[in-house]
């Protein structure tokens, strides 16, 4: 989150302002999350609930047992699902982009 919030700010120092995702957008398409972790493991799966219905999931595993910490797997795992909202909203914008820009039939 630190290096999106550097990264956020270099753009809006640059003023460059077309349309773009932004980290404040992909967090607001997250409707709910849900955690799980495998009984006997250190798997740690998180789903996220998209505004949309749509489920991201995303997962964390300790290499080590002994260094198991719900709390971290659930984090890790968290902005593992998290991450792959960016491709997902990065596509729609997009294809709505094209649609605005090709000619009318």
């Amino acid at each position: 989150m630190k290096d999106e919030d550097a990264i956020e700010r270099e753009i809006l120092d640059k003023g460059l302002n077309a349309p773009r995702l932004t980290p404040a957008l992909i967090d607001s398409t997250i409707a709910a999350e849900n955690y799980h972790v495998f009984p006997g493991t250190t798997l740690t799966v998180c789903c996220l609930v998209l505004a949309n219905g749509y489920y991201v999931t995303g997962e964390s595993a300790a290499a080590s047992p002994a260094n198991f910490d719900q709390e971290i797997g659930r984090r890790i795992a968290r902005e593992n699902a998290r991450q792959k909202i960016w491709g997902l909203e990065g596509y729609l914008l997009r294809q709505r982009l094209f649609e605005t820009q090709r000619p009318a039939a």
